[in-house]
């Protein structure tokens, strides 16, 4: 059953979340339609130009992206009170990037003395874009909206581009973030498109090395969305990803070599540092990143947190239980 997206996105439970969004008729994204043999390679550079300018916008920050052919997936945390922080011309600016918004809007921009009626409007307007700028709908929304007129307009149709809704997972605690993003990052891996960091074009895991990469790399000729940033050692603070740089590169590099070459559950380097520093079990590991989306739905994290969830839900349990319980438990 379809639930508001309300019920799906809890702040209270956690700001992070790993959102898909999937091409519907036989659509193309990106990539070469095996069919036509038309490529549409140029709209990874408008998915990635997109993305950089809502999170420039938003009060949302991507942790992980992947433009694929046919979909696209993002792991993003949502910064509502850094949305609340903001001033009403820090709104307003932000909101009239996106949206024409309201005359009164760019007369308080402008600098014009509003009257009282005015103000008022003015006021009812920043309170309710202050909202949407720190909302994954509405971050979502415009990513969607903004591409499919683009894609419709190039291929000459109308109608639907996307599937009717987003998809969302919740991610409840560390392990199922980090596993959301290196399930995100290997996607190409998957596909067998790409057999490297390297190679993985058009996606945060090649972003990143390619600002950490001691040589200079061919200049971007598009944006790239800012991606939020790795914890330095001993330091862990709200803008940061609990995680260090390293021991991502380690666990992304580790766990995508085994994924290519088929050997799942016998990874021949040691285990990386960050699953040994995370309450999982490493031999759940490699299964869980790669079938990501078949064992949970709704959220990832351990069962308590799950039963918690669905609870809030109004839910007997969520799909995803039995998968939770093997990744949680301690390896002997």
């Amino acid at each position: 059953m379809t639930q508001p997206r309300s019920h799906l996105v809890s702040i209270e439970e956690t700001p992070y979340y790993h959102c898909i969004g999937r091409c519907v008729r036989r659509a193309f994204l990106c990539g070469v339609d095996g069919n036509t043999q038309n490529s549409y390679e140029h709209r990874r550079v408008w998915m990635s130009e997109r993305l950089s300018l809502l999170g420039d916008v938003f009060a949302v920050d991507i942790c992980a992206y992947a433009i694929m052919s046919n979909h696209y997936q993002l792991v993003v945390k949502i910064a509502s009170d850094r949305a609340r922080s903001w001033s009403n011309r820090e709104v307003v600016e932000r909101w009239t990037q996106l949206f024409k918004g309201v005359p009164v809007a760019h007369r308080f921009l402008n600098g014009e003395i509003l009257d009282a009626s005015e103000a008022r409007i003015l006021s009812e307007h920043i309170e309710k874009w202050q909202g949407r700028l720190g909302s994954l709908s509405w971050f979502m929304r415009c990513l969607n909206e903004h591409i499919a007129r683009l894609a419709n307009a190039e291929d000459g149709c109308t109608g639907h581009f996307w599937e009717s809704r987003f998809k969302s997972q919740a991610l409840l605690d560390e392990a199922a973030l980090i596993t959301a993003m290196a399930y995100v990052d290997l996607n190409p891996i998957r596909a067998a498109i790409a057999s490297s960091i390297e190679q993985s074009d058009f996606t945060s895991v090649q972003h990143r090395w390619r600002d950490a990469a001691p040589k200079p790399h061919t200049l971007e000729i598009h944006q790239r969305p800012q991606l939020l940033p790795f914890a330095e050692v001993q330091r862990q603070i709200n803008d940061y990803l609990p995680f260090t740089l390293k021991d991502y590169f380690d666990l992304i590099d580790t766990t995508g070599r085994a994924v290519v070459s088929g050997k799942r559950g016998f990874i021949d380097a040691e285990t990386p540092k960050l699953i040994q520093s995370l309450p999982i079990n490493p031999d759940c590991w490699i299964d869980t990143v790669t079938n990501l989306q078949h064992r949970y739905e709704r959220a990832i994290g351990t069962p308590d947190r799950l039963r918690r969830l669905a609870k809030r839900w109004g839910q007997q349990w969520l799909r995803g239980m039995g998968s939770a319980k093997k990744l949680y438990q301690s390896s002997a």
